[in-house]
């Protein structure tokens, strides 16, 4: 049965403008992006079978171009397509950093963390500039690899902090294995780090850790920072 003949409640679109987005399931938000569907399929059963072909959203989303290729119904054009759409919720939640505090909304700052680095396949550390009133002026991606005190140098996070005149920071990595909770090497790396700060009298406010399906992990918030 084609989705024209399908209640006006159910069909992806109309439900979207009658209940919302949050109302549908991640393969009727997958059918409004793809927009139709392949022969014998329509937009949300294929949208459904891609779902099961990556394993989940967030696996299909963090598809490199080869990978979200290869897959049925799928084409460099809708890749393309995908990226401007990722891109443009990366800078939506950036503008709104720039116009408010980042520090007291740090939900806020992970929604902007989680669309800049959070569908990374391999680890990245970076630092969130703030002015004195905790507005954003910058997002720096200063290393990629497996995080270790050795290989996160404080040099060049006070070298950036200082060219941007910051007056405090936010650090921020990502879990690629999923899980958001901070391991031993990230409390003392967080430790090595504000420690450095301190010494340039910069403030360390947070750390923010991004596992996957959008989960994340506040230092502050679970009163882990360094005192």
């Amino acid at each position: 049965m084609a989705i024209s003949d399908w209640h006006e409640h159910d069909r992806p679109r109309e439900k979207l403008l009658h209940f919302g987005p949050a109302a549908l399931s991640d393969a009727e938000l997958l059918a409004i992006f793809l927009r139709v569907g392949v022969k014998g399929q329509s937009a949300v059963e294929l949208a459904q079978n891609l779902l099961n072909h990556f394993g989940n959203l967030h696996a299909l989303l963090n598809s490199n171009e080869n990978e979200f290729c290869e897959a049925k119904g799928l084409g460099q054009a809708k890749f393309v397509q995908l990226k401007a759409i990722l891109e443009m919720s990366r800078r939506h939640f950036e503008s709104g950093l720039k116009k408010g505090d980042a520090f007291t909304d740090p939900e806020a700052v992970a929604n902007y963390l989680i669309h800049s680095i959070g569908f990374q396949q391999r680890e990245q550390f970076g630092v969130l500039l703030l002015d004195q009133q905790h507005h954003l002026i910058a997002f720096e991606v200063l290393f990629k690899g497996s995080l270790t005190q050795a290989g996160v140098h404080p040099r060049e996070v006070l070298k950036t902090v200082l060219d941007q005149h910051a007056t405090a920071v936010i650090l921020t990595h990502n879990h690629p294995s999923g899980n958001p909770n901070p391991s031993r090497t990230d409390l003392e790396l967080t430790r090595t780090l504000s420690d450095a700060l301190t010494l340039i009298e910069v403030r360390c406010l947070d750390h923010i850790i991004l596992g996957d399906f959008g989960r994340w992990h506040s230092m502050a918030q679970h009163n882990q920072m360094p005192v």
